[in-house]
């Protein structure tokens, strides 16, 4: 059979294709004639603020040089890609994580300080979502104190307040920014922890920095905190991009059963 004019001219179309060569020579290679360049490499954008500014992440980020409880050394090297894609070597990344439970960002379950409620199962995945999540007053705390009675009594916060973030002389410190712990943190007395027990319907405590006590009394603050099982504590608040006021606060902890801490990750909504 004779082949057509246009049949001879489709079949040398298909094989300069095929050849990989341009189909006449006057054409350049492909994406050079219309001089199209290769697209850039994508950016990562790391924000505390979104939606213009109506979200705010008040988690910090985790990072080596984080201060840990009484160390000089900070958190230290927390991330170690076990597996990796590098050359084809595996089909995925897999990270492992070292981390305390009381790491960065974190919320205290009653079993940290009471041995009979650890014993007894009171774990991170037995607090209220309920009490984690809903509308919460930030306050600002006179800077030249830890939380007395004196001054929790002077803050007038209102009975029906539910949640309330502490800010202090930590965040203007940024003692969060610091690898070596500083006991010289502000924290509650534990009569400053009393009266809030017994005078307010506080459940949720949220502070900026690692402990919701003042190093002095670090422990007796968190017994009377803890003793009944109401009161949840948000440790290490990143609180430098928000003013005072009411936000809706989300604060989840991970679902870590057995463990008597848990980081977690806290947005404020304004």
């Amino acid at each position: 059979m004779e082949l057509t004019a246009m049949s001879l001219f489709l079949f040398l179309v298909v094989v300069a294709v095929a050849s990989g060569e341009p189909a006449h020579p006057g054409y350049e290679a492909h994406g050079e004639a219309c001089g199209l360049e290769a697209a850039p490499e994508p950016k990562p954008e790391r924000r505390e603020e979104f939606e213009g500014g109506r979200i705010v992440d008040i988690s910090h980020y985790y990072r080596p040089d984080m201060p840990a409880w009484e160390s000089g050394e900070g958190v230290g090297k927390f991330l170690r890609l076990a597996r990796s894609m590098t050359n084809g070597s595996d089909i995925a990344n897999f990270s492992d994580v070292l981390l305390t439970a009381h790491s960065g960002t974190h919320v205290d379950a009653p079993g940290h300080v009471f041995d009979h409620y650890y014993r007894a199962g009171f774990d991170v995945d037995t607090l209220d979502l309920a009490v984690l999540n809903g509308p919460a007053v930030l306050v600002d705390v006179p800077r030249d104190a830890n939380i007395t009675a004196a001054v929790m009594e002077s803050l007038h916060i209102p009975k029906g307040v539910r949640r309330v973030l502490f800010r202090t002389l930590n965040t203007d410190r940024k003692l969060m920014w610091k690898k070596e712990f500083d006991t010289s943190y502000v924290g509650f007395m534990k009569d400053g922890a009393q009266w809030l027990v017994d005078n307010t319907d506080i459940k949720l405590v949220g502070i900026d920095y690692l402990s919701v006590g003042a190093f002095a009394e670090c422990i007796p603050a968190h017994l009377v905190f803890l003793e009944k099982r109401e009161i949840i504590l948000v440790e290490a608040l990143n609180l430098e991009h928000v003013t005072p006021g009411v936000y809706t606060l989300h604060c989840l902890p991970l679902r870590l059963r057995g463990a008597e801490g848990s980081p977690a990750r806290c947005i404020l909504i304004k």
